[in-house]
């Protein structure tokens, strides 16, 4: 089964009008069920370069495991492979330098190129990016560039480290009008247009539009929520404005959000794609290890957005792949349920595990993510009763009979049980 994207789970976002480790083992988890396509070998020895390649070891300690790893046979494609499915080539790269001894030289060569591609990617990004954010300040409609170019610039002061495909921003939901005659006027086009109904009713229950342009399908994303309404993270988006901070992108001067909020954000977003790239856990170390985090403010944030399950699981998970050093001021808790699950997202993340978004496991394991028994609730509640694309799209009704989708909703989940 093909791995489905979480922008479809419930609400479709794809258009628009459109990781100490709390008493767990030191060592790394054998890797011992992802096999290669018509064969039975596993890629324990490939996992273990690219992990360590990640890790937020010392550089010296890095470059003496990798040392020791290289020793043993590799299948270079496979490394390579599971490195761009993982979003983690430029950091592949990078660590692999100085290394080229024990590498062969047709294997370097082909993952320099790859490096040099991806360098030469971000830099159109970046060239893109910059006319966007140019346009939209000159009318004077605030943005927060999110993910992609921004956050390899925070992160890793550098936008060629990380794998970049697409432009992310933060709106304001009400500029939601404004943004799309702004980028307009520069060429895009909402990737599948909504009526007016529909996109009246996107904007309470969605978060975000897909833009499409001649350089590329979906190539501007614009957001006015972290996610859909049905997951029950209601993040404060003026807070998040209010709180973004100065950052440079490729020489052009912007916002955005702070490391503290970037920590919650970033576990948010891992958690619902079942944190299904390695990435995202490199982004999440990085993070820790910033020093001047006030973890006393975001252990009090995600207490009250009721993601404190979320962020424990993500930082053990970091801390347990890739070694990251989980702050004695963090105090997150890890109880039995979260250990739990930290155990399972090692198995998604290794075994690079499909996941239907669309199913009823998935949503039982969105619901033990949180701690609290109402927002368990409340997504129940908004998963059922919240119509959104998959429903428009199935079955057409007349405007006046707009709020039957209700209907079609349930209608549509029922049968998925059934099938289940």
């Amino acid at each position: 089964m093909a791995r489905s994207s979480p922008r479809s789970a419930g609400t479709s976002s794809a258009a628009c009008g459109s990781s100490w480790r709390y008493g767990l083992s030191r060592s790394l988890p054998l890797i011992q069920s992802e096999i290669m396509p018509g064969t039975r070998a596993t890629l324990d020895s490939e996992w273990s370069i690219l992990l360590a390649a990640c890790s937020a070891t010392a550089p010296e300690e890095k470059r003496s495991r990798l040392q020791s790893l290289l020793r043993q046979p590799v299948r270079w494609k496979s490394l390579f492979g599971l490195a761009h499915r993982h979003g983690t080539q430029p950091l592949l790269y990078q660590s692999l330098l100085g290394l080229e001894d024990a590498i062969p030289a047709e294997e370097m060569n082909w993952l320099k190129q790859s490096y040099r591609t991806n360098v030469y990617k971000n830099l159109l990004l970046s060239r893109e990016l910059t006319r966007i954010l140019e346009h939209l300040s000159a009318l004077e409609i605030a943005v927060i560039p999110y993910k992609g170019l921004a956050l390899a610039e925070a992160l890793y002061g550098n936008i060629t480290l990380r794998q970049a495909g697409d432009i992310d921003l933060i709106i304001s939901p009400k500029d939601l009008p404004r943004v799309r005659r702004a980028v307009a006027e520069l060429g895009y086009t909402p990737h599948a247009p909504f009526s007016e109904d529909e996109e009246r009713a996107y904007l309470k229950s969605g978060y975000e539009c897909a833009f499409d342009s001649v350089a590329g399908r979906n190539l501007l994303e614009v957001q006015w929520a972290i996610q859909p309404r049905f997951y029950a993270v209601d993040f404060g988006m003026d807070g998040l404005f209010q709180r973004a901070v100065a950052l440079s992108v490729a020489g052009y001067s912007t916002k955005t959000l702070s490391a503290a909020d970037l920590l919650l954000v970033l576990s948010v977003h891992a958690a619902k794609h079942v944190w299904g790239r390695l990435v995202w856990l490199c982004d999440i170390a990085r993070l820790m290890a910033f020093p001047d985090l006030d973890w006393d403010w975001v252990g009090a944030q995600a207490r009250n957005l009721g993601i404190t399950r979320i962020v424990s699981v993500t930082m053990l998970a970091a801390n347990q792949l890739l070694e990251a050093a989980v702050p004695a001021q963090a105090g997150f808790p890890a109880d039995s349920a979260t250990l739990l699950l930290v155990e399972e997202i090692h198995s998604y993340i290794t075994n690079d595990a499909s996941f239907d978004v669309e199913s009823l496991s998935y949503f039982r394991l969105m619901m033990r993510l949180r701690e609290r028994p109402a927002d368990r609730l409340r997504f129940l509640g908004r998963l059922v009763f919240t119509p959104g694309p998959g429903e428009w799209q199935a079955v057409r009704l007349p405007r006046p009979l707009f709020p039957l989708y209700r209907l079609v909703r349930l209608s549509r989940l029922a049968a998925r049980a059934v099938r289940a």
